[in-house]
């Protein structure tokens, strides 16, 4: 696999600290009371010092141990991108469970990695449904909680930590926990201030208002998914009320053609036309679902640039500042056959939408979404 973790280089870091300080091995040899020959075994990596000597070479070259043995118990941003990237593509193509237990190996080694540890946490709930049990898929999100916890506990990074609670009470909740999940959120402010407009100001001051409306555009962004995110659970509770509930779609629907999501999140749309659709079907709209699911279908045709997350005219400088501040940027958080499988199984997969299965227009839309997912396994770019 390329961009693996740096492993232990001692034998080239030795070599390259006796270079630069113009010694010879029988001079570095006479120094730790060692043979010549040992010392050249170590700078080829055949063997290593006895542990008990790692001091006194450490000392030698006015040099810490870790950085004699080359170990580096974080991961900048830039590895941690490239290697969710490579892991996201493995679970595609490899055996589910080959690449399971190379996550485990990276969350061992850099288990003090913080922000590694929160993306591998991701890494499993994105993926867990490719499990070939409920079990296995439950004991993935079992070990994703347990990394959010650590992430929360251990995190100096406030924001990460709060990031980190919210994916606890998600894995919680997917878990069957309720009352966990409520005991969890339960001290959490809700009434929040949002800090963005008093850090464009002082952008702004310093003469950069580049940088104040990036900012800005930023907090509108995330406050608008934000918005979404609370009217569609609140319009799944207003089932009882059909006036309440098409209220709520009409509000939805608004609030998704001022912001264009249709090209600006694509992602989002779908997951609101699902919703959405189930509704109305089994309020017993039959035709209002289908329209919706027709809709549902053409969104899935989107290539996979439309899938990553980006700005557009209004959000002209999003794109600048999701790849500053996200680890990830906007690079999927799946592999996008993983994604366009996923499409089709939202919907051929849905018990709600059985019952439209002798209708002409579910089947075409079925027929749709299974040409859309093996376009995509031929090779779609």
């Amino acid at each position: 696999m390329k961009n693996t973790p740096k492993e232990i280089q001692l034998g080239r870091i030795l070599m390259e600290h006796r270079r630069k300080r113009g010694i010879t091995q029988e001079e570095l040899a006479a120094y730790m009371g060692v043979s010549k020959a040992s010392v050249s075994k170590w700078e080829t990596s055949a063997t290593y010092p006895d542990i008990t000597l790692l001091p006194q070479l450490a000392a030698f070259f006015d040099i810490s141990i870790d950085t004699l043995m080359g170990y580096e118990p974080q991961m900048t941003n830039e590895e941690i991108r490239r290697m969710y990237s490579t892991l996201s593509r493995d679970f595609s193509i490899k055996p589910f469970q080959e690449v399971v237990n190379r996550c485990r190996d990276l969350t061992k080694k850099y288990f003090s990695c913080m922000p590694l540890l929160f993306q591998m946490g991701s890494l499993y709930l994105n993926h867990c449904v490719l499990a070939d049990t409920k079990e296995q898929t439950e004991a993935l999100i079992e070990e994703a909680l347990s990394l959010f916890v650590r992430v929360k506990e251990e995190s100096s990074n406030l924001e990460l930590a709060s990031q980190a609670v919210h994916m606890e009470a998600l894995c919680l909740v997917q878990l069957g926990r309720p009352q966990e999940t409520l005991e969890l959120l339960s001290d959490r402010e809700i009434v929040k201030i949002t800090p963005e407009p008093l850090l464009a100001r002082a952008w702004e001051m310093l003469g950069n208002p580049k940088e104040a409306k990036s900012i800005l555009q930023a907090g509108i962004y995330h406050t608008m998914l934000e918005l979404l995110n609370l009217m569609l659970p609140y319009q799944e509770l207003c089932a009882d009320n059909p006036a309440a509930y098409e209220e709520s779609y009409r509000r939805i629907e608004a609030i998704s053609h001022i912001f264009q999501l249709d090209a600006l999140h694509p992602g989002i749309r779908m997951t609101i036309c699902l919703s959405c659709a189930r509704g109305f079907l089994q309020q017993g709209d039959w035709e209002t679902a289908l329209t919706i699911l027709e809709k549902y279908t053409a969104l899935a045709s989107c290539d996979a640039a439309q899938m990553r997350l980006h700005g557009d005219d209004y959000f002209d400088l999003l794109d600048h500042w999701l790849e500053k501040h996200l680890i990830l940027g906007n690079d999927l958080p799946r592999d996008e056959t993983l994604i366009r499988n996923s499409m089709l199984q939202a919907v051929a997969d849905d018990p709600d939408f059985m019952q439209l299965m002798e209708d002409d227009r579910f089947r075409m839309i079925l027929h749709k979404l299974k040409a859309e997912a093996n376009t995509t396994r031929c090779g779609k770019n």
